[in-house]
């Protein structure tokens, strides 16, 4: 059984810790690709890739089973993302023709709802080796 203080911190390292890197992940990739891609394509370039990543994460880097773990982690990971965008990108960088577009809406909703399908396939798996 694992103790307490190092679930904590184990939740820690999945919601913020995680969280912050899938989205940095995506702010670096898109500085490289502004000087190879058209404005208007870079979310679209990066979002099957951060889709992947994002998978990789929840299924390879994070070992729970409860789906509200998962629940958290939706929420967390979308409040990151949104709150990053607007502080690094809305805000410093002023994007001459606005930033949020269908693109970057699709990205929210991917990050609230690609932790809740991984956290109900686990839930359903682990139903499913019990049987």
């Amino acid at each position: 059984m694992v103790s307490g203080k190092r679930m904590g911190k184990q939740c820690v390292i999945d919601t913020l810790g995680r969280g912050l890197v899938l989205w940095l992940i995506g702010y670096v990739s898109g500085i490289l690709l502004f000087f190879a891609l058209p404005v208007s394509l870079i979310g679209w370039a990066i979002l099957p890739v951060g889709v992947i990543v994002t998978f990789w994460v929840l299924f390879k880097q994070i070992r729970h089973e409860d789906f509200r773990y998962y629940v958290g982690l939706a929420v967390a990971w979308t409040a990151i993302a949104v709150a990053c965008d607007y502080v690094f990108i809305v805000v410093a960088l002023k994007p001459a023709d606005g930033y949020y577009k269908p693109d970057v809406y699709l990205y929210y909703v991917l990050m609230a709802v690609i932790p809740l399908i991984a956290g109900w396939w686990k839930k359903n798996a682990s139903r499913r080796t019990a049987l």
